[in-house]
C-alpha cells in the first residue's frame, strides 16, 4: 500500500499535478512567509536531482522554519534520493517531530538505505542525553578545578563522541603517539596540504595531478589531508577495494608521505576511522598513525586533529602539547574551520571548545569542509586557511567581513615554513597561483 501511495504521489509529481495549484498547497501554510516561494520552488520541481538542490537551499536558509514544511514532504516524496537527503540533512535536529519523522522512515520506508540512515540518526539522539549528562559532569570539574577528576572524565568523554558517532574506536587507535620528526629543525620545509577531495570525479584527479606536476618542479616534503578523504561514508576496511583507485593510484606517485586527517564524511561506516589508521600499516604513502598526533619538519610542528569529534580528551592533550613545543610554528590542521563565509559557515563549537586552545599558542589553523579556498582574518596572531578544493563539488563562496582571499576553485595549498617566514600559497589544477600571504617572525 505504501509503494502505491508513492507511485501515485509520483504520478502526480510528473504530471504537473502539483504545480497548478501550489499557492493553495497547505504545507505551504506551513512555512514562514519568506521562504514559501522556495517551498513552492521544490513542490513544482519533478527532476529528483534538482528537486534534492532545492531542499538542500530551503534548509540552509533556515532549518528551524522550513523544518514542519521538510518533515511533510519527507512523508510524501516518491524520490528516495530526496527521502534519504531530508533524512540525513535534519536527522541531528534535536526536536520530537523529527524522532517521530526518523520512526516512521525507520519501520517503514520502501527504500532500505533510507530506513537503515533513520536507524543511525535515531540512535545518535537516543544517545545525546547520556553523553550531555558526562559533558555537565566535566563542567563541574572544570569549576572546581579538580584535575584529575577531569582527565578520568576526559578518557570517558572521547569514548562517549566515538560511541555516538556510531564507531566504538578502540583507545589505542585514539591515542596519538609520541612526538615525532619528519625533517631536522635546522631545514627549510615545503608540504602541500589538501581537503575534501574523495570521490573519484575527474577533479580529483586533475588536481591530484597537479600536485604531482608542481612536486616534480618544486619538490615537497611531505602533505597532510584536511578531511573528508573518502566520500560517501569513508573505507569499510583497510582492504577497501576502493583505496586503490581513490588513493594509491593518485597520490603514491607523488613519492612523499602524506599525514591525514578525518573529516565527518570519514566517520560514515562503523569501521571506517579505524581502516584509515590502519592503512597506515599498508601504504606507502598514506599516514594517519592515530586520530590525533603531533610532529615536527623543519622550524615547523604540526598537530593533526579530529574535528568530528572534539573530545576533552583531545582538547587537553592539544592544549599540553602546544604549550610544550619549542617549534618556531605552530600548525594545527583538521577538518572543520573555526571561521568561514562558507556554505557551512562558521564552526559554533569549535569557536567554544577549540579557539580558546589555539589563541596565543598556535600560528595557523588550517581546514576544509568547505568546498573553497579561503584566508580568514585572524584572531591575535591566529591565522586561519581553508583548502577545500580537492576534488569534492566546489560550491559557490561570496567574501565576508573576516575574508582576505575567497574563492570558490578546485586547488590546494602550498605551505613554506623557515625559521624566520612562513609562507601560504593557493594554486588551482593549472598549477596557477591565486593567492599568497606570507607571516614573520
Amino acid at each position: 500500500m505504501r509503494i502505491l501511495t508513492l507511485l501515485a504521489a509520483w504520478v502526480l509529481f510528473s504530471s504537473g499535478g502539483i504545480a497548478q495549484d501550489q499557492a493553495g498547497d497547505p504545507r505551504l501554510a506551513k512555512l514562514p512567509a519568506v521562504l514559501r516561494d522556495s517551498g513552492q520552488a521544490v513542490l513544482g520541481e519533478t527532476d529528483e536531482g534538482k528537486r534534492a538542490a532545492l531542499v538542500v537551499q530551503l534548509i540552509r536558509k533556515d532549518t528551524a522554519g522550513a523544518l514542519q514544511f521538510v518533515l511533510g514532504v519527507l512523508e510524501e516524496d516518491p524520490s528516495a534520493r530526496v527521502r534519504h537527503l531530508i533524512v540525513d540533512r535534519v536527522g541531528g535536529f534535536d526536536h520530537a517531530r523529527v524522532r517521530r519523522a526518523l520512526e516512521r522512515r525507520v519501520s517503514g520506508d520502501p527504500d532500505i538505505g533510507v530506513a537503515i540512515l533513520a536507524l543511525e540518526k535515531l540512535r545518535s539522539q537516543r544517545l545525546q542525553p547520556v553523553r550531555q549528562l558526562l559533558e555537565r559532569r566535566l563542567q563541574t570539574a572544570r569549576e572546581n578545578g579538580n584535575t584529575e577528576d577531569l582527565r578520568l572524565l576526559a578518557v570517558e568523554h572521547d569514548r562517549w563522541i566515538s560511541l555516538s558517532r556510531g564507531a566504538a574506536l578502540p583507545a589505542f587507535l585514539r591515542e596519538p603517539p609520541p612526538l615525532f620528526s619528519v625533517k631536522p629543525a635546522d631545514q627549510p620545509v615545503r608540504v602541500l596540504a589538501f581537503g575534501d577531495y574523495g570521490q573519484g570525479t575527474a577533479a580529483q584527479r586533475q588536481v591530484a595531478a597537479a600536485m604531482l606536476r608542481f612536486h616534480r618542479n618544486d619538490p615537497v616534503d611531505f602533505a597532510i589531508t584536511l578531511g573528508d578523504n573518502f566520500y560517501g561514508r569513508g573505507m569499510e576496511s583497510p582492504s577497501d577495494p576502493r583505496w586503490k583507485t581513490l588513493w594509491d593510484e593518485l597520490y603514491d606517485p607523488l613519492g612523499i608521505r602524506i599525514y591525514a586527517s578525518l573529516g565527518n564524511h570519514d566517520w560514515g561506516l562503523p569501521d571506517s576511522p579505524a581502516a584509515e589508521v590502519l592503512y597506515t600499516q599498508k601504504s606507502p604513502s598514506w599516514r594517519m598513525p592515530a586520530t590525533r598526533y603531533t610532529f615536527t619538519a623543519g622550524a615547523a610542528q604540526f598537530f593533526a586533529i579530529d574535528t568530528a569529534g572534539m573530545s576533552e580528551a583531545q582538547l587537553l592533550w592539544l592544549k599540553e602539547e602546544l604549550s610544550r613545543s619549542q617549534a618556531v610554528w605552530k600548525i594545527v590542521y583538521g577538518h572543520h574551520p573555526v571561521y568561514s563565509h562558507g556554505a557551512h559557515g562558521d564552526t559554533p563549537g569549535l569557536i567554544r571548545d577549540l579557539l580558546p586552545v589555539l589563541d596565543g599558542r598556535a600560528d595557523l589553523y588550517l581546514a576544509g569542509h568547505e568546498h573553497d579556498l579561503q584566508h580568514l582574518k585572524p584572531h591575535g596572531k591566529l591565522h586561519f586557511f581553508i583548502s577545500g578544493g580537492g576534488g569534492a563539488g566546489i560550491r559557490p563562496i561570496t567574501p565576508g567581513p573576516r575574508s582576505l582571499f575567497a574563492k570558490s576553485s578546485y586547488g590546494f595549498a602550498v605551505l613554506e615554513a623557515g625559521t624566520k617566514d612562513l609562507r601560504v600559497t593557493f594554486l588551482d589544477s593549472n598549477l596557477q597561483s591565486l593567492y599568497q600571504y606570507s607571516l614573520s617572525r
